[in-house]
């Protein structure tokens, strides 16, 4: 579970700013919002987050998105521009990047240091935390240096040898973390002392889901037979989409090529060709979703891949309905459905804008949803919204709210609305709109030529 996310000079972020999931041992609300962790440590399940137009919510989620992405594949090229430009200085300013999550019933704080300007990785650190306050490094590094494992992490035999050669390998001028640089690729048995590096990068790499206005493409692999389809048409019915069942068609390349960009569809075949190639005797099934097109690709050996395409009934109507032909809505609604079906525990689903297109009142029944469907779980939901009618303490507890705020000098904050003592009847949308919290648009007056 995600405990803590600590940024600083990363775009709007300028100085060091934490977004912690740590409940507040003072409010008695929404019990099973909590997962424990340790004897005295609870962790929440929820979070919204709000502000105003370009106060830094999406700064937030994209920060997210970027030590996912560095994990995964290295700084990217585009970083150059991602320090905070309020000061000249933060040019020449590491930016700094640590989570604090919870794996495998211990807690960790995995993070990295880059100097946006030129890329370059200054220091990485991962760290196991214990209850008494106390952590002990699993390795460690700063530029100019060979990076060095904790002592008590005792390697012997081939975990010694390997670990010193993958440290003597590592280039600290590729721009590649040495997380990743000990973990992609690696196989490590369940005894070796260096699994724990890699069971860190599995679960940055791929439990922590990121949603932003702007994502078009998605694996979602359960559109593949009947009893998957008539559950997420029951689920897709309590949203009052008028969609009563969905069903699947064969379809063809050529058709596919009509709707999906020929760079994205080029992509699609050369990633389906080499997990072919990986999983020989293998069957494949893999799911590709863009703005208007839902597309099902199922490989079995020795056959041709087979394509499919959702077609969605309305009530008695005769005719299907493709999926362009629903409505923004009703689309988005299938961007989140994994959330509610999935069954792989310790997810973090990270959503940016959560609100658009959807009615409020469809906003507060998938959260509602969500909710019921994983009661008993640690799967986690952070989302940033404009919502103001979600803001309700019988939906989410004081703790779960915060704000984000960007000053006169663009400069953004974040804090939570449990350091403003509420009453538990206040009608927080209220208080939040009147300005209360903050985080609400400041407007100027303007005079159109000739008033």
């Amino acid at each position: 579970m995600l405990i803590k996310l600590t940024v600083s000079n990363f775009k709007s972020f300028e100085r060091k700013t934490s977004f912690t999931m740590i409940s507040s041992n003072k409010i008695q609300g929404n019990k099973d919002h909590k997962v424990r962790l340790m004897t005295s440590t609870n962790v929440l399940k929820y979070a919204v987050i709000y502000g105003a137009n370009a106060s830094g919510k999406s700064n937030l989620v994209e920060a997210f998105n970027f030590i996912k992405y560095c994990i995964r594949n290295g700084v990217p090229a585009e970083s150059a521009e991602f320090f905070c430009k309020n000061s000249k200085e933060n040019k020449n300013t590491p930016s700094e990047f640590e989570i604090q999550f919870s794996l495998d019933k211990k807690i960790y704080a995995y993070g990295f240091s880059v100097l946006m300007n030129s890329r370059e990785i200054e220091s990485e650190w991962l760290y196991q935390l214990h209850q008494n306050g106390s952590a002990y490094p699993i390795f460690e590094w700063e530029r100019g240096t060979v990076p060095a494992f904790g002592e008590k992490l005792i390697l012997k035999g081939t975990d010694a040898s390997r670990a010193n050669t993958y440290k003597d390998d590592f280039d600290e001028n590729s721009g590649t973390l040495f997380l990743s640089a000990m973990s992609k690729g690696k196989k490590y048995n369940s005894e070796s002392q260096l699994a724990v590096i890699k069971d860190v990068f599995c679960y940055l790499s791929n439990n922590i889901i990121i949603c932003t206005p702007n994502t078009s493409i998605t694996d979602f692999q359960r559109y593949y037979d009947e009893a998957s389809l008539n559950r997420i048409a029951n689920i897709i019915k309590t949203f009052d989409t008028g969609i009563s069942e969905i069903t699947i068609e064969d379809t063809t390349w050529a058709e596919v090529e009509k709707e999906v960009p020929g760079a994205i569809l080029d992509d699609v075949r050369k990633d389906i060709k080499e997990e072919i190639e990986r999983s020989t005797n293998t069957p494949l099934r893999c799911s590709l979703r863009n703005e208007l097109s839902f597309y099902n690709f199922e490989y079995k050996p020795g056959q041709e891949i087979k394509i499919t395409t959702l077609k969605l009934k309305h009530g008695n109507s005769f005719y299907g309905f493709k999926y362009k032909e629903e409505s923004d809505g009703t689309r988005r609604l299938f961007e989140f459905l994994d959330m509610l079906l999935t069954d792989q525990p310790s997810r973090v689903y990270v959503i940016d804008e959560m609100e658009r297109s959807l009615h409020p009142k469809l906003t507060q029944h998938f959260i509602e949803l969500f909710s019921e469907v994983h009661k008993n779980d640690d799967v986690q939901l952070i989302i940033t919204t404009h919502e103001a009618s979600i803001m309700d303490q019988n939906l989410f507890r004081r703790d779960e709210i915060w704000f984000v705020e960007r000053d006169a000098n663009n400069v953004s904050s974040l804090y939570s609305l449990d350091r403003f003592k509420e009453r538990y009847d206040k009608r927080l949308s209220k208080s939040y709109l009147d300005g209360r919290y903050g985080a609400v648009p400041v407007f100027s007056t303007f005079r159109f030529k000739g008033e």
